[in-house]
């Protein structure tokens, strides 16, 4: 560290704190600070003088020019022989008050200044040492002592009323710049309220989407389940009476009869299949397919696919095999679902591969979950249609298209089954290289049926407190988008805290800039109660935290940023907490 010293005053009466002011104005706009930074380091420099004069019987002060590291500063150095500053530690946390002043211009000077030093011995004087960092223009340069001393050698100190002249220039300067700043913070703030209430609309209009396409998407179940009960009672008639001529119960039949009243069967039965698709598909979009849990195991699951996939295979062609790597586990699921499930999935294998294998392999990855392994040899799908095939009613383009038809609901139905019994279904494939069908389900199925599942999910209660009407709508929104959570609601730190002890809410959302209380006391408070402490709480803040502050929250869920708050990161957090088996 280099030093170059500029000048020395003696502090001894009033007119010696003018004398320091003047010349910390002058040494200030010599070294290029700006106008705003000049006024900040006089007005340090006044307090610390008068605090020397007033408090420590005189003293003295020098400026100095210091390169410490890359940065150069102005430094000040304040010395006296007093009687030193009781309660020093206090005055530097800020909780020291003073009838008198005492303290407010150390605290003043530490928060203008870039570099802050005070050591004080009671009977032994104070010594006090700030510096403000050097414009950044002036790096690479040498530090310009010689014209600075000669320039404060030839400048005599102004008179009195020079100094409070200058004091109401600045003055003036300081409260211009304060109403600039006030018309643009006032247009700022309309800005923002302007696009608040363009969120809010959009919001608006989006919930409005949202439940016309619910309406829309509840109109469409009702009328697949009216179309499929009014088609079941003909199609089982046509079924009955073509066994029936089958059966040759009025007659025998001749060969060309017999032919024709096949193929009006193989029709009926079809036609049959579609209908009991869409209706299985309108009570899963509307919520009302029910799950009959019972006792089976792998092997009675898979003798009873292999008995109805046989027929399916295309002559000696295609080898259809069944490994089961789990030594035939017990489940307890609904074995008519899930053979459902199976049957599509196999059945579209066998009609997509000519010739080769199509293999059924069961095993038992992880602890709970069973995997069913649909792999064939067949036509592959392609990547950008593999999304696809889950869609209803998509028929993908195929060199088999001719010849093999379908509705285009089995794959949508299976994916929507699984996923009502708790499970999912994922496709990997490649073209002229086969497709692999990855069923994933619970070994149990949960004894609660699915309406019972959402009453239950719906007794978690969230709080939020945050004084933003606009953040208070978008965050219930993020949250009724993910599950049907109860909402309650703070708009400041004070209602948060009376909700919290009277609601009892199962989770917290807590905004840190709030009226009145702020976020780090509602949280201390929160974690201070014993009604409360153990209420999760999940901080939310506009800025970015230091580690000080972020000590002060320690206990929290997390802290996240608004300005990065998503969806899916917000329920992530929140089903971690109160619904860890959906967040796993």
């Amino acid at each position: 560290m280099s030093s170059a010293s500029l000048l020395t005053v003696d502090l001894k009466t009033e007119q010696d704190v003018v004398h320091a002011r003047q010349r910390a104005r002058q040494i200030a706009r010599s070294v290029g600070f700006d106008r705003q930074a000049q006024t900040f380091i006089a007005t340090a420099v006044s307090e610390i003088a008068r605090n020397t004069v007033a408090y420590g019987k005189g003293g003295t002060l020098r400026f100095a020019l210091k390169e410490v590291g890359e940065r150069r500063l102005l430094d000040m150095t304040f010395e006296d022989k007093g009687p030193g500053i009781p309660h020093l530690q206090a005055i530097l946390e800020g909780s020291y008050v003073s009838p008198v002043g005492m303290g407010v211009g150390i605290t003043g000077t530490r928060r203008l200044m870039d570099h802050f030093e005070i050591d004080s011995t009671p009977g032994q004087g104070t010594r006090v040492s700030f510096g403000k960092v050097l414009p950044p223009d002036d790096r690479g340069m040498p530090l310009p002592t010689g014209a600075l001393l000669t320039e404060l050698a030839r400048a005599p100190p102004q008179a009195l009323i020079d100094e409070v002249l200058g004091q109401n220039r600045d003055l003036l300067a300081t409260m211009s710049d304060l109403q600039a700043l006030r018309g643009e913070l006032a247009q700022a703030n309309e800005e923002l309220e302007s696009t608040n209430r363009g969120v809010v609309a959009l919001y608006a209009e989006l919930e409005q989407r949202a439940d016309e396409l619910k309406r829309a998407s509840e109109v469409k179940s009702q009328f697949l389940s009216n179309v499929s009960h009014e088609l079941r009672t003909p199609l089982n008639s046509i079924n009955a009476l073509s066994r029936m001529l089958a059966d040759e119960a009025d007659g025998k039949l001749n060969e060309e009869q017999q032919r024709q009243v096949s193929y009006i069967r193989q029709s009926a039965e079809t036609l049959t299949r579609l209908v009991n698709d869409l209706l299985d598909l309108a009570k899963v979009e509307a919520g009302r397919i029910d799950l009959h849990a019972s006792k089976t195991s792998v092997n009675d699951i898979l003798s009873a696919l292999r008995g109805m996939m046989r027929p399916l295979q295309a002559g000696d062609q295609v080898e259809l095999t069944f490994v089961d790597r789990t030594r035939d586990l017990a489940l307890h699921t609904d074995e008519g679902k899930l053979s459902q499930i199976l049957r599509n999935l196999v059945s579209n294998a066998l009609k997509y591969t000519e010739r080769g294998q199509v293999s059924v392999t069961v095993a038992a990855p992880t602890a709970g979950r069973v995997e069913f392994v649909v792999q064939d040899s067949g036509i592959g799908i392609s990547e950008m249609d593999q999304a696809r095939v889950f869609d209803e009613f998509v028929q993908i383009r195929n060199p088999l298209q001719s010849r093999i038809k379908g509705s285009g609901l089995g794959l949508p139905l299976s994916r929507k089954l699984a996923e009502a019994m708790g499970g999912h279904i994922v496709v990997s494939s490649r073209i002229g290289q086969g497709s692999v069908f990855t069923l994933d389900i619970p070994v149990a199925l949960p004894v609660h049926s699915i309406e019972d599942a959402a009453r239950a999910e719906a007794n978690g209660r969230i709080l939020i407190v945050d004084d933003e009407e606009s953040t208070r709508y978008v965050l219930r929104h993020m949250l009724h988008a993910e599950g049907p959570w109860s909402i309650i609601e703070a708009p400041d730190g004070t209602e948060g805290l009376r909700l919290a002890q009277a609601e009892a809410p199962d989770f917290i959302l807590l905004d840190i800039y709030l009226p009145g209380l702020n976020g780090f006391e509602v949280f201390r408070s929160l974690k201070g109660d014993p009604a409360t402490a153990a209420i999760p709480v999940l901080v939310l803040t506009s800025s970015i935290l230091g580690a000080d502050h972020l000590e002060q929250l320690k206990g929290a869920v997390a802290v996240l940023p608004k300005s990065n708050l998503s969806r899916s990161l917000l329920s992530a957090h929140v089903n971690r907490v109160l619904n860890p088996s959906s967040a796993a």
